[in-house]
């Protein structure tokens, strides 16, 4: 992966996705892949974008294919397949992710996630559900030939006032998460030109 350098700068700045598998606003799942998202796109100079699934909802319920998505919901998914790097977030329902977070990604290409770099992050109630990250969300991103990175990001409820990330560790915690997630995002975040879904 020789001058990927020069080609990121060729290609302008880190495209940063994040999305929120949250089927409710507010959310604190929305509030810590926001706050992930900016973290790292402020470390790179990277473009921010933030995905909510919950105002979406209405048009994953059109069909059960692509092409009877909504506008809204077509440019949500194609900006997920264009990202650079992706953070992913969901709360925990019923020991897993939502409903909601795995129609979203049962939309997205095959193909279209291969090599991109994961962050994994998900909120419960309680630590009960921290293994929600690598039981759950790493093996769907593994489907996916993606990078999950190797530290995940688990809050819960007591990590957040009105929304908004306070815990100290929870701060902490994110900004470890995002150092060391650097240089493997500077090395591996390359044009890819074969990263269609048309296999």
């Amino acid at each position: 992966m020789g001058g990927g350098t020069t080609e990121r700068a060729e290609r302008g700045p880190l495209h940063i996705v994040g999305v929120s598998g949250s089927p409710t606003a507010p959310s604190r799942t929305t509030a810590l892949v926001t706050d992930v998202v900016q973290t790292l796109a402020d470390r790179v100079d990277g473009l921010a974008e933030v995905v909510e699934l919950a105002p979406l909802l209405g048009e994953f319920a059109r069909g059960p294919y692509r092409e009877d998505l909504g506008e809204n919901a077509l440019a949500a998914l194609a900006a997920v397949e264009s990202a650079d790097v992706l953070i992913v977030g969901s709360p925990a329902y019923r020991a897993s992710y939502t409903g909601l977070f795995k129609l979203f990604f049962d939309h997205i290409g095959q193909y279209a996630l291969t090599d991109t770099e994961v962050i994994l992050t998900a909120t419960g109630g309680s630590d009960r559900h921290a293994l929600l990250v690598e039981h759950q969300m790493r093996p769907l991103f593994g489907f996916f030939q993606a990078h999950t990175l190797p530290l995940g990001i688990f809050a819960s409820e007591r990590d957040f006032t009105d929304y908004k990330v306070s815990s100290i560790d929870l701060r902490e915690r994110i900004d470890s998460t995002v150092e060391r997630a650097l240089p493997l995002i500077t090395r591996s975040a390359i044009p890819v030109f074969a990263r269609a879904d048309s296999f």
